[in-house]
């Protein structure tokens, strides 16, 4: 589980740093507009194919782990639900046991 929490983490921190970087990169550029958002549109475009596969990763990885997540909260759901329901099963059985000494 630490190795998921730590690739979940590293996967956040390198978006959030490609993020920032092409803010700060976009706000301290002494270029005009037209020709920042060229290089800009460029800058994005070369880092979607430099970093694909390990974004295709990540988003997969991430899938993983939220359908395992997802079939464990289902089994403890069953799992609950059954203790509830065998209680109440347990108590209509007492209440009948009790209901069978009635003398009236």
């Amino acid at each position: 589980m630490s190795e998921e929490k730590s690739s979940i983490g590293f996967g956040l921190g390198l978006i959030a740093g490609i993020i920032g970087g092409i803010t700060a990169g976009i706000l301290f550029a002494p270029c005009p507009g037209e020709e920042m958002r060229a290089k800009v549109k460029d800058t994005v475009c070369d880092l979607a194919e430099k970093y694909s596969p390990e974004v295709s990763d990540a988003k997969k990885q991430a899938l993983e782990s939220i359908d395992l997540l997802k079939y464990k909260l289902e089994k403890q759901y069953k799992k609950f639900s059954n203790m509830l329901k065998s209680k109440k099963l347990r108590r209509a059985k007492e209440l009948e046991d009790i209901n069978d000494y009635d003398f009236n």
